[in-house]
């Protein structure tokens, strides 16, 4: 099914559809795409029915209208994992841009052997997989490991993000040396976005390590520096005021995980909190 098809039901798509068909069967990079109605269109897919409950912490529209994400631009996503918004950004940019899936290097000393098979077999069908939560072909697709991603996809990345994973290249290990292939993959004025869980300022090393999922900001946005960026803004779009950012389980204390709960009385307090605070900063290549 065509995306056409699959979004009929939405009255978003019946506003935004004459943009979207003004280039449809033409070269991506031939038409200029509304971005703004092309992006209504994608949230509000029937086909993202189940994932449309966590719009309302996520805010996709206006996370990825703030990282500048265009349709018709080539956007790598770095580690999908469970795949929320790997299906969004499957129907935002399937058309008219270019999607890739951007998985761990799996030789980077943080995996073993049965985890590397893994992250592989991961990449290997992820094109498959997005092909069929968004209803297209699965070549307006692609997926690679960091360790494998061929040269001439250097320098070929509008924008890659980076969603809620940079504790976890933290307590790894392996920040430096995947910000570095990413640093690659992007062209001359290429930007990377990255949304975080969000420690306050004054918050112990031993807390924002990345072990409890947590991370300061101006921790981020140096090491981005250091690693040949230069920040470009943040946005509070994914802000929760009601997130004290101290659980002792860390970022997994709060939906949808809400690890340790005991009864119902603790999961109803922890459901009006809400998911975490969360920053959301971007980066452009520096020459």
């Amino acid at each position: 099914m065509r995306l056409f098809a699959a979004l009929a039901a939405s009255t978003m798509l019946l506003a935004a559809t004459p943009a979207l068909a003004q280039s449809a069967g033409h070269d991506h990079h031939a038409h200029k795409v509304d971005a703004k109605a092309a992006l209504a269109a994608a949230v509000a897919s029937p086909l993202r029915e189940k994932d449309r409950a966590r719009d309302q912490y996520r805010r996709p529209a206006e996370t990825l209208s703030f990282f500048k994400v265009e349709p018709t631009m080539k956007v790598g996503e770095y580690a999908p994992g469970g795949g929320w918004y790997s299906r969004l950004l499957g129907l935002y940019l399937g058309e008219h841009g270019k999607f890739v899936g951007l998985f761990f290097d799996p030789t980077s000393g943080a995996f073993n052997e049965k985890s590397q098979q893994g992250i592989r077999d991961g990449a290997a069908k992820f094109p498959a997989d997005v092909a069929g939560w968004s209803g297209m072909p699965a070549d307006r697709f692609a997926a690679y490991t960091l360790d494998a991603v061929p040269a001439a996809e250097k320098g070929t990345f509008d924008r890659i993000l980076i969603m809620r994973m940079m504790h976890n290249l933290t307590r790894w290990n392996i920040a430096d040396r995947e910000i570095k292939a990413m640093r690659e993959l992007l062209k001359a004025d290429g930007m990377i976005g990255i949304e975080q869980h969000r420690a306050k300022p004054t918050a112990p090393y031993a807390y924002t390590d990345g072990s409890k999922g947590y991370m300061r900001e101006a921790d981020i946005i140096k090491f981005m520096e250091i690693n040949g960026f230069t920040f470009v803004g943040k946005s509070e779009a994914n802000a929760n005021k009601k997130d004290p950012a101290n659980h002792a389980e860390g970022v997994w204390t709060l939906p949808p995980a809400m690890r340790g709960a005991k009864d119902d009385a603790e999961k109803a307090r922890l459901t009006a909190i809400g998911e975490t605070d969360r920053m959301t900063l971007l980066f452009r290549k520096r020459p």
